[in-house]
């Protein structure tokens, strides 16, 4: 089921970006905050981020498909970022101050099958802090819009 679930991945992306990219009906601007509010909490606030973050560097390093793209880069200031990035994500009370993703990953030469990767990558890293599916897939949904950015090489 947990491979079926991974084989998804490039079409889930896809079509949330696609979702995302469509009008929505009319909300207070508090629903979405509060949402946004309770996600962050089930991550686990920013402790549990950190947690995160902490895994999935690991994950990252030692899959043979990421390794490459993050060991010459500084580990724990990309940690720091996408704690911070995940933070504001999910209605967190943090500020990201890193580079927007665009001119972050300009020069990286990245295809849709390292995106892919990352994404999996991800997946396996929530699914170890144990972070539930329903809560997976809202962050999914939410940094789908991103591969616009990070994906180089078409």
């Amino acid at each position: 089921m947990k491979n079926n679930r991974l084989a998804l991945v490039p079409a889930f992306v896809l079509a949330t970006s696609a979702l995302l990219a469509l009008p929505t009906q009319a909300q207070t601007a508090e629903a979405p905050a509060v949402a946004a509010s309770a996600l962050f909490q089930t991550f686990g606030a920013k402790p549990g981020l950190v947690k995160l973050m902490d895994d999935f560097m690991v994950r990252l390093l030692a899959d043979p498909r990421t390794g490459a793209h993050f060991k010459p880069a500084n580990q724990q200031r990309v940690k720091e970022q996408l704690v911070d990035q995940f933070c504001v994500t999910l209605g967190g009370p943090c500020v990201y101050k890193g580079a927007d993703m665009k001119s972050s990953h300009a020069n990286l030469d990245i295809t849709k099958g390292d995106f892919n990767a990352l994404v999996e990558v991800l997946q396996a890293a929530m699914d170890a802090q144990g972070i539930p599916y329903a809560a997976q897939n809202r962050l999914l949904a939410l940094l789908a819009p991103m591969h616009r950015d990070v994906i180089t090489v078409q």
